[in-house]
């Protein structure tokens, strides 16, 4: 079988809605983070960056587009 072309290549990475651990607090981040970021309520740090796809600290809520 022949492998088929995507015509229409989808993004791999995405914007997800990540809970705090720590207060509860709901913010939008982007899964591929190249930087640290913090919650805007506590300061607790809810992605580490890895150089590709990053670490999340946080609980996932919801996967946006």
């Amino acid at each position: 079988m022949k492998k088929r072309k995507i015509l229409i290549p989808e993004p791999r990475s995405r914007f997800v809605r990540v809970r705090c651990p720590q207060c509860g607090n709901e913010q939008v981040i982007f899964d591929h983070a190249t930087f640290p970021v913090r919650c805007f309520i506590c300061g607790t740090q809810l992605v580490r960056s890895t150089g590709g796809k990053a670490i999340i600290n946080g609980e996932v809520i919801k996967i946006l587009g």
